[in-house]
């Protein structure tokens, strides 16, 4: 039983191994459902990013280019309020 336990990758491991095998081009229809934005403001954010390919009437996002520019608008958290006793 302890020997499974030993076997186990650590957790960053694992997201790294899964991190390569994902797709590193999405097609926008795709990328409409991974990251749920309108197909409209998706190629407009995805262009402003630099993460757009054309290629014979396909239209590619560089999955990797895109997450690194959405990282720019996440908010910090928001300490709760503390309260009254």
């Amino acid at each position: 039983m302890k020997e499974d336990y030993e076997k186990i990758q650590p957790l960053t491991e694992v997201r790294e191994s899964a991190k390569r095998l994902r797709k590193k081009y999405l097609r926008y229809k795709e990328a409409e459902i991974i990251y749920s934005i309108q197909h409209k403001k998706l190629l407009e954010l995805a262009s402003d990013a630099g993460a757009l390919y054309r290629i014979d009437g396909t239209v590619l996002i560089n999955r990797e280019i895109f997450d690194e520019y959405l990282e720019r608008f996440r908010q910090p958290a928001i300490e709760p309020k503390k309260r009254r006793s």
